[in-house]
């Protein structure tokens, strides 16, 4: 007998989910169902991604609501348009052998139209996204005002995406009397203030401690110099031959440029983020789930509501802005009780950062070493050899070539035939890691800085700041102003170090080695009929802390700043990164990119 039917779940839904696979509940289904069947109370659940929070409400609703009513009876709001199609998939799914269940899923980038008709045919369920939710509202194509339950899903990321106004609007067409119910991953005070205004008294429980990192994720780090942070995120996935990770970045445009530069590499690579259309969106997602992609490089915004089986490893080329937000990356793997790793590659001067993720998670990272050339080529090798001994053979197929093989290769010995055959794919990777160099940085472990990055300390930084006479109020955030800068100087987003956007000016790093060619980029550029000025920022730490302690504000007559010399004083030599401009930012330039000269693109 499956357990559900202990918990009160009624047998169809039971055998459907039993047809799903459903064996056992997870501790988050077994704690909230009994207490969620009786539809009495308000209740908050706080339980990590990954453990069956859909399941824990989804088969309630279905028990609770009278599907001979044709009219919408329960609300769902989930932050992104992945996790409203999951809902929506799961909520149909447990109710395969009950009639007249209506789900109908609203979201952005699909058809409105469709969707108000689907409503218009009638609907119990409506499982939305905040933003279309309220579209639909204030077109009064929908009526909740019978109502009876209201389910905040990852009601944290709704938060930290801007949607309270738009939550507060919608709430304020349903019922008093309604039932809600939040569930979250974390629960920052503004969940909390959340549950205070909209609930009376809920039933809460909470699935281990609050924040707190699944027990089977492994947590480790890598720390690299800036210039070699790609390189080094390649040999870290060709030391795990069997990975099927998700890669997280900060930027639309880190995203697709990486994925651009892995795809150049020739590995199984594609990006997913805001700008592409739901087409797009669902193309890269069908296949990554049929594993034709081995790396998914997303956006934390995008990969909300990714519910994919055996993801390996999860890889932080850069940390969240917000560090709580680490749980819901790292939450992507080791789901349904299997184990999986969570990997941050970052510089020196995060290292504080991950002390803080230590102490919010309750786990300790393990400080790990980019694997060397060699390390990688034994890895590989032994890969080819585990897949030959596993493979199936198709005796039925293969027997009438089995003759013609066995003449070929009837002059080899045994040992000959193996060591030609692991060499076919071990080759290209000895090829490639011969004299590979060591990329991991020369940091002592709680310092902020990395001396190999900024070379002693009485010498110049890797990095200059610049300052540019556009801020904010010319329509500016850090992404666009990043991709106003790529787009002026033909550099790649990937080299441009940390952006501080102020009110009427900026300031940005490039290497060394790019301020020339930055400068000499903007001689004459004009933004909005203004003259736009690039001028080097004072050097050193200590004149960072000056300016930042002033507000970032510039003297008068430029005292504050320091002109570059065209004679320089600054280092040259080849950059190891690259990756291709791409996408995803505002187009300042006035001109199109097909009039801007095509720049060859060098990847590591």
């Amino acid at each position: 007998m499956n357990p559900f039917i202990n918990l009160g779940i009624r047998h169809d839904i039971v055998n459907a989910i039993s047809e799903l696979g459903f064996e056992n509940p997870t501790p988050i289904q077994e704690q909230s169902i009994p207490v969620l069947l009786r539809g009495s109370n308000d209740f908050v659940g706080l339980a990590q991604t990954g453990t069956g929070k859909t399941a824990a409400f989804g088969m309630p609703l279905l028990e609770l609501l009278d599907f001979e009513e044709n009219h919408p009876q329960a609300l769902v709001l989930c932050p992104t348009r992945e996790l409203c199609l999951q809902i929506t998939n799961d909520i149909k799914n447990y109710a395969k052998h009950m009639n007249n269940v209506n789900v109908v899923a609203v979201y952005g980038g699909a058809s409105i139209q469709d969707q108000l008709r689907q409503i218009k045919r009638g609907v119990q369920i409506v499982v939305a996204t905040p933003g279309r939710m309220l579209d639909i509202i204030n077109r009064k194509a929908i009526n909740f005002s019978q109502v009876k339950f209201v389910v905040l899903d990852e009601a944290d990321e709704m938060l930290n995406m801007g949607f309270q106004e738009d939550i507060d609007n919608i709430l304020s067409t349903t019922p008093d009397e309604k039932k809600t119910w939040l569930f979250s991953a974390t629960m920052p005070a503004e969940v909390r203030r959340i549950a205070k205004k909209y609930m009376d008294n809920p039933f809460e429980l909470t699935m281990g401690t609050k924040n707190i990192a699944a027990e089977n994720i492994e947590h480790e780090y890598y720390v690299v110099r800036a210039r070699d942070k790609y390189a080094a995120f390649k040999r870290i996935v060709d030391n795990n031959p069997e990975i099927f990770g998700i890669v997280f970045c900060r930027t639309k445009i880190e995203t697709q440029e990486i994925a651009e530069s892995l795809i150049k590499d020739g590995y199984n690579a594609d990006a997913l983020h805001g700008d592409l259309s739901q087409q797009q969106r669902d193309k890269v997602m069908k296949r990554y789930r049929e594993r034709s992609l081995q790396l998914l490089i997303a956006t934390d915004v995008a990969a909300r509501g990714i519910d994919v089986n055996d993801i390996t490893h999860v890889i932080n080329f850069s940390l969240p802005d917000e560090i709580e937000s680490y749980t819901h990356r790292s939450g992507r793997t080791a789901r349904a009780g299997k184990t999986g790793v969570s990997i941050a590659i970052i510089n020196s001067k995060e290292l504080g950062k991950i002390r803080q993720i230590e102490r919010i998670i309750g786990k300790k990272f393990v400080k790990a070493e980019i694997p060397t050339g060699f390390d990688v080529c034994e890895k590989q090798l032994f890969s080819i050899v585990h897949k030959v001994h596993n493979v199936q053979v198709n005796k039925e197929q293969i027997v009438q070539y089995l003759p013609r093989i066995m003449d070929e290769f009837k002059d080899m010995s045994k040992e000959d035939f193996i060591t030609r055959f692991a060499s076919i794919e071990f080759n290209r990777f000895l090829d490639y890691y011969e004299n590979a160099p060591d990329l991991n940085a020369n940091v002592e472990e709680g310092r902020s800085r990395d001396r190999d990055e900024r070379g002693a300390s009485s010498g110049p930084s890797a990095f200059t700041r610049l300052f540019i006479n556009l801020g904010s109020v010319d329509g500016f955030n850090r992404g666009d102003l990043l991709g106003y800068i790529c787009n002026q100087s033909e550099i790649s987003g990937r080299t441009v170090g940390k952006i501080d956007v102020k009110g009427v000016f900026s300031f940005f790093e490039v290497p060394n080695e790019d301020v020339e060619k930055v400068s000499a980029s903007f001689a004459g550029a004009e933004f909005n009929s203004r003259p736009v000025r690039i001028e080097v920022s004072g050097e050193g730490t200590s004149d960072r802390r000056e300016s930042s302690s002033r507000g970032g504000e510039r003297r008068e007559g430029g005292s504050g700043y320091k002109r570059r010399d065209s004679g320089g004083g600054y280092r040259g030599g080849d950059r190891n990164s690259g990756g291709g401009r791409s996408g995803g930012f505002r187009d300042f330039s006035g001109k199109s990119r097909d009039d801007r000269p095509e720049r060859k693109r060098r990847v590591l």
